[in-house]
């Protein structure tokens, strides 16, 4: 029985780490269509919770697949 993922901890700090990583490409692309270089760290930014996202989902799924409930 898998939980939903509403009440994962793994599954929701996925969720929340690809909506940071839309939302700072957006960011970078608003930076660097006004012309300002600070943009370079929206995707500094959009790659660090890029790389968060896989690393919890995929987190998550080995944990569904263990049946394991501590970490």
């Amino acid at each position: 029985m898998s939980a939903s993922p509403s009440s994962d901890p793994t599954r929701r700090l996925a969720f929340y780490a690809l909506a940071v990583c839309v939302l700072s490409v957006a960011a970078a692309v608003v930076s660097f269509v006004q012309g300002s270089w600070l943009g370079i760290v929206w995707v500094l930014l959009a790659g660090l919770s890029s790389n968060m996202t896989w690393y919890y989902a995929r987190r998550g799924r080995t944990r569904d697949r263990s049946g394991s409930v501590t970490g």
